[in-house]
C-alpha cells in the first residue's frame, strides 16, 4: 500500500515469452501450473502487485507498476494487453500526463459486463513518501482510447479499488489516513459523484461486488501507507442500495495487525472478499495454522468457516476469486527468504457444505529485493500483497505474479493458468 513506489514509463517495450511448464514433484498436488514469461525493459516491464481482467471478447488485461531506478520514476500507468489468451502480451498506451494519465503506485482493475474497463491508480510523491493522488481512467473500445479523471488529490491518498455492478454502476474505493472513502459512477465513467466517507477510520484493504449490486468493503486497521493504524478498527462494510448507506460487519476468525515488522504477527494488507453468483459472500485469511475460507449467506451477518490446507510455514497476503458458479479459487504466500514460495488452490463447497479441494505443488516467483545502497545480495521478495487471481470465461483459473529480478535485469510478469493433475 504505497511502499517502494516508483518507475517510468517508456513508449517501447521488448517482449520475451517463455512457455514453460511446472511440474508436481509430489503425486499429493493436484494442479498443473503453466506459466507464461512477460518481460519488458526495466523501465516499462515492473509490475509490482499485478491485477488481471478479461474483456467479454477474450482479451486479458494486466497492470502493475514500479521502477527499479527511483531516478527515473513511473508516471503514467502501465497496462499490457493479450489477445491470444496469454501468450503474447504487449503495453497499451493509456495516454500521456497532458491527458491526466498519472500514476505510479497501486493498481486495480475492473470489467463491465458491456466491455467497459476501469483502471483504478494512485501517485505516490517520491519526496514526501506518502500517497498523494487517485486516478481513474475508463475505456470503452478494448483499451485504444482513454479517458482520465483525478478523483482525489488529497496526503496520504492510499490503495484504490475499482469494481462493476451488473447494473454496470462502478464503484471506487481508497483511504487517506481519515477513514474510508467511496464514489460511484453510472455513466461509464464521465462522472463520478462526490466522495463519501464508508468509515471515519481504517484503510481500504479490498472490494466486491455482488450478483444483485451488494457491495463490500474490508475496513482494516492500516491505512496511509502504513503511516496509520487505527487500533480496533476491522469489519466489513456492507451496502445494499449502491453505496447510500452501510452497515457494519463483524469479520470472520481472527486478524492480527500491527505496525509492519512486528515479530510474531502475521503480515497483512489485502484481506480479500468475494461474491458468487448466488450472494454468498466469501472470505479467505491465513493464519500460522493454516488457510481459511468463510461464508456468510447472509449478508455478513453470520459465517461458516472450513480449513482449506495445512501449512508448514507462516502464511501470509491471501487473494481470492469467485466463479459464476461459486467455485472459488486462493492463493497465498509462505515463507520468507530461500524458502519464500506460494500456491494455488481451487475448492469446491457441496450443498451439504462439504469442500473438494485441488491445490497446486509448491511456487516460486521470479521476484527479489532491490539491492540496497550498502550492496547487500537480493533475496526473494513478495513484490507487494497479494497474488491477483481470476476465473476466465472458460473456467480456467488464472494467476499473474510479478518479476522483478535487478540482477538479470528480467522485469515484467509470470502469467500462469492451473488445470488438474489427471
Amino acid at each position: 500500500m504505497g511502499r517502494e513506489r516508483s518507475g517510468k514509463l517508456f513508449l517501447l517495450c521488448c517482449i520475451v515469452l517463455a512457455i514453460a511448464c511446472v511440474c508436481s514433484a509430489s503425486q499429493a498436488d493436484q494442479l498443473i501450473a503453466t506459466k507464461v514469461d512477460a518481460v519488458g525493459t526495466p523501465e516499462a516491464g515492473a509490475t509490482r502487485e499485478p491485477m488481471i481482467v478479461e474483456h467479454p471478447d477474450g482479451t486479458l488485461f494486466v497492470s502493475g507498476y514500479g521502477s527499479p531506478d527511483l531516478n527515473a520514476p513511473q508516471t503514467v500507468p502501465r497496462l499490457w494487453r493479450s489477445t491470444d489468451h496469454g501468450k503474447s502480451w504487449n503495453l497499451v498506451n493509456v495516454g500521456s500526463e497532458a491527458d491526466g494519465a498519472i500514476g505510479n503506485s497501486d493498481v486495480s482493475l475492473a470489467m463491465a459486463e458491456d466491455g467497459t474497463l476501469y483502471f483504478a491508480t494512485m501517485v505516490f510523491d517520491l519526496k514526501t513518501m506518502e500517497g498523494a493522488q487517485i486516478t481513474v481512467g475508463v475505456s470503452q473500445d478494448v483499451g485504444k482510447t482513454w479517458r482520465w479523471t483525478t478523483l482525489s488529490k488529497k496526503r496520504l491518498d492510499d490503495r484504490p479499488w475499482v469494481a462493476v455492478a451488473p447494473d454496470g454502476a462502478a464503484h471506487v474505493i481508497w483511504n487517506d489516513g481519515s477513514g474510508v472513502c467511496h464514489s460511484v459512477s453510472r455513466d461509464h465513467g464521465s462522472h463520478l459523484s462526490e466522495p463519501k466517507r464508508i468509515h471515519p477510520a481504517g484503510g481500504s484493504s479490498h472490494l466486491a461486488i455482488g450478483p444483485k449490486g451488494e457491495v463490500a468493503v474490508r475496513i482494516v486497521p492500516t491505512s496511509a501507507s502504513g503511516y496509520k493504524i487505527d487500533e480496533g478498527v476491522d469489519l466489513i462494510a456492507i451496502s445494499t442500495d449502491g453505496g447510500l448507506t452501510w452497515q457494519d460487519r463483524e469479520v470472520p476468525g481472527h486478524s492480527d495487525f500491527a505496525p509492519e515488522g512486528t515479530e510474531g504477527v502475521t503480515p497483512r494488507w489485502v484481506e480479500p472478499l468475494a461474491w458468487d453468483g448466488n450472494g454468498a459472500l466469501y472470505n479467505v485469511s491465513t493464519t500460522i495454522k493454516g488457510i481459511w475460507l468463510s461464508r456468510s449467506v447472509d449478508l455478513g451477518s453470520h459465517w461458516r468457516t472450513w480449513k482449506i490446507a495445512d501449512v508448514d510455514e507462516l502464511s501470509y497476503y491471501p487473494y481470492l476469486t469467485v466463479s459464476k458458479d461459486g467455485e472459488i479459487a486462493a492463493t497465498w504466500y509462505s515463507g520468507a527468504g530461500a524458502n519464500l514460495h506460494w500456491q494455488a488452490c481451487r475448492v469446491k463447497v457441496s450443498q451439504t457444505g462439504e469442500l473438494s479441494v485441488l491445490r497446486s505443488p509448491l511456487l516460486t516467483t521470479d521476484s527479489w529485493s532491490f539491492p540496497d545502497a550498502h550492496g547487500m545480495a537480493p533475496v526473494r521478495d513478495t513484490a507487494g500483497e497479494y497474488l491477483a487471481a481470476l476465473f476466465l470465461r472458460d473456467g480456467t483459473l488464472a494467476v499473474v505474479t510479478p518479476i522483478q529480478n535487478s540482477a538479470l535485469k528480467r522485469y515484467g510478469f509470470s502469467f500462469w493458468t492451473f488445470r488438474a493433475n489427471k
